[in-house]
């Protein structure tokens, strides 16, 4: 098997006794062993196999051996939470007196993680603008452990070239993570462009759905047993339903990101000629300013268009308001379109002066478009801005 899709559907876990034809949930907590001598022989490493479902479940080894398989990675771990995949990683790679060197567009929690937890084991970090690419080399320090990005960036879809960052990475011995939660492994795989470990929320695309919680952590062996490690003591463990559900929907995510992507260019290319809209930023969109780095480097342009309405945020809360059809939830990458203002939910955490350093205004939009029939999401957009 070579092709996403089919990687997507016929990664499975191995048929029991009973032949099923679609993965069975493992509800169990532990495992029984068949004598003292494989239980001891388990404990010690020496032989693989299920303890105990912190540890490792079938339904969490399909899930994790799949994302292994689309990302190119070598070993996985699923965790809780997208947030639990990001401070597990960060948690078990880093020691008091590292640094890390990230780009200012980051997620609010990722940012709270960066700013108010790890001070407080002596870890620092250094905020990079995107953009300003002659200040990344300068800002790796003599500790800089991890160069830490989102691309696209959340929430706004900015783009950073991995294949830049990853040599860059590699010349000066620094970890690479990238959160690839925007982009989903069907879009862009970053670990071709030198990424060490690559972090998902599986809530968001993975899923698809808007059902479960879930995050992702696959990359190279020898960092991910140092994450293993952490995890399995910490416990931010995958329940068993969950990653019954998110594997199962990996079989569809080819089609529905091209279906997604396909929408939100549509969406993007209408709201630039709409007289009220002020500008809008879409990856695929020739107007964007980092559209040739996304054309290399991604399948299409993703599901999240990001756009400001003329009349600030007053205008743009009434705007949230008039809408009909399209949902106001705390999510992304659902099979229903959602919009949200970061400026006072996902980002709220920022200061004022962070959020603008971010490109998040205070008019800004963020739309994940949906899976609906395109023509009823720009009429609800249309009247909802009318």
């Amino acid at each position: 098997m070579e092709n996403f899709e089919t990687l997507a559907i016929r990664t499975q876990t191995e048929r029991s006794q009973y032949n099923e034809h679609s993965t069975p949930l493992h509800l169990t907590s532990s495992y029984v062993f068949d004598d003292a001598e494989q239980m001891r022989a388990m404990f010690s490493d020496e032989v693989e196999g299920n303890i105990y479902s912190r540890f490792s479940n079938p339904n969490t080894t399909e899930l994790i051996n799949k994302m292994c398989l689309l990302e190119g990675a070598e070993s996985g771990w699923a965790t809780a939470t997208g947030m639990a995949a990001v401070f597990t990683t960060f948690a078990a790679l880093l020691q008091s007196g590292d640094h890390v060197l990230a780009c200012r567009s980051v997620f609010g929690s990722t940012h709270s993680v960066l700013t108010k937890l790890l001070p407080k084991w002596g870890i620092t970090h250094t905020y990079v603008d995107l953009n300003a690419t002659e200040k990344w080399e300068e800002a790796i320090l003599p500790n800089t452990k991890i160069i830490f990005i989102e691309t696209p960036t959340n929430p706004a879809v900015d783009i950073i070239d991995l294949e830049w960052l990853g040599k860059l990475a590699k010349k000066h011995n620094v970890l690479f993570v990238v959160d690839n939660c925007f982009a989903t492994p069907y879009i862009q795989q970053p670990i071709k462009y030198g990424a060490d470990l690559v972090i998902h929320s599986a809530t968001k695309y993975l899923d698809g759905q808007g059902r479960v919680l879930g995050g992702i952590i696959v990359g190279r062996k020898e960092l991910m047993n140092e994450v293993k490690l952490f995890a399995r003591h910490s416990g931010p463990a995958l329940s068993p339903f969950n990653a019954w559900i998110i594997s199962k929907s990996l079989e569809t995510l080819a089609l529905r990101m091209d279906r997604h992507a396909e929408s939100a260019l549509k969406l993007a290319q209408w709201l630039e000629t709409h007289s009220e809209v002020e500008f809008v930023k879409y990856p695929f969109l020739p107007s964007h300013q980092q559209h040739e780095i996304a054309k290399r480097q991604m399948k299409s342009g993703g599901g999240i268009v990001t756009f400001v309405i003329n009349g600030g945020v007053e205008r743009g809360r009434e705007f949230l308001d008039q809408l009909k059809l399209i949902s106001m939830t705390a999510n992304l990458g659902d099979s229903r379109t959602i919009a949200t203002h970061p400026a006072s939910t996902t980002h709220s955490k920022l200061t004022e002066e962070d959020r603008l350093k971010t490109g998040i205004l205070p008019g800004l939009i963020r739309i994940s478009v949906g899976l609906e029939h395109i023509d009823d999401i720009i009429k609800d957009i249309e009247q909802a801005i009318d």
